[in-house]
């Protein structure tokens, strides 16, 4: 269960990542990665998740809304959320994070572990995600709480599997115990534009080196071009083309760091049909050329 890179991550046709975390007898695994240099982009999956910032400050968006976690804080994201996270500021953003199936700390479904702490939290909608500043003593002993099972989950000492689940159970109960469900439920518009976007993801995801509109973006969740626009920014904050862009040209970055292919190549691979334009949007987003940044990789490899 050696160490992975948070990134890229691969989504179904809902949207769902793809990639199983851990192993079907112990469904953890623990990432590491910087996110300045592969950024975590929109996606949802049954897993439970929680994080901690290791240097730096991220940009952690769930279901729409943004939260600024800095280093040393702590961040849980519930399972079936939305959700994403970017670099905050300048320099480099690491993070850590376990991701874990509930079965891993509640049993089945007929345990009182799951009936009694599980499914209260895996079915508040009002709950998607919860922000461990530090500010509390309970919440410096959630993250406390992640960085152990991080870390145990990393070195892989015999019993290993114990410590993790023991840590992560007591992450879950600090969570039952200091965050209870609240009373008002989230609007049913609200659950439809977090149906919709998921819808629009999967569009996109599906055809982005493709020559895409906002119109048969709009279209795939049967909504207007107007209510698209609306729907898409109220939960990720920006527009459908802004987020294609990005996708775009974080596809091209992966292809730049893992094949020997041609710029122009890659560029139209990944939906980019002028050379100047994908020049000018990989340098908007990533502050350098294309060549620039596939030389960079280079010298940090030979390091």
């Amino acid at each position: 269960m050696a160490i992975s890179a948070c990134g890229p991550v691969f989504i179904d046709q809902q949207g769902r990542e793809m990639v199983q975390h851990g192993t079907p007898l112990f469904p953890a695994a623990c990432y590491q990665d910087d996110i300045r240099r592969a950024e975590v982009p929109w996606h949802w999956h049954e897993e439970l998740e929680a994080l901690v910032v290791q240097a730096g400050a991220a940009r952690v968006s769930v279901n729409g809304a943004d939260h600024l976690v800095k280093e040393g804080e702590g961040f849980f994201i519930n399972a079936g959320a939305l959700h994403g996270a970017w670099p905050a500021g300048e320099g480099s953003c690491l993070l850590r994070s376990v991701v874990f199936h509930p079965r891993l700390v509640g049993g089945s479904v007929d345990s009182i572990l799951w009936q009694k702490y599980l499914e209260p939290l895996l079915c508040d909608p009002c709950r998607p995600c919860v922000f461990l500043g530090g500010a509390r003593e309970w919440e410096q002993a959630a993250s406390s709480a992640i960085q152990a099972a991080w870390q145990a989950c990393a070195a892989e000492a015999e019993g290993f599997e114990f410590v993790v689940r023991e840590r992560l159970s007591a992450l879950i109960f600090l969570l039952f115990q200091n965050c209870p469900a609240q009373q008002k439920s989230p609007s049913g518009k609200a659950l439809r534009d977090g149906g919709r976007v998921k819808a629009m993801l999967q569009y996109i995801q599906q055809h982005y080196a493709g020559a895409l509109t906002l119109a048969a973006i709009a279209q795939s969740a049967s909504l207007s071009e107007n209510e698209c626009l609306r729907c898409f920014r109220s939960m990720t904050g920006s527009s459908p083309i802004q987020y294609l862009k990005q996708l775009r040209i974080q596809k091209a970055a992966e292809l730049l760091a893992s094949t020997d292919w041609k710029i122009a190549d890659i560029g139209a691979a990944c939906g980019f049909q002028e050379m100047s334009y994908f020049a000018r949007a990989f340098r908007e987003l990533k502050g350098c050329t294309p060549s620039a940044y596939r030389k960079g990789l280079a010298q940090n490899t030979a390091k």
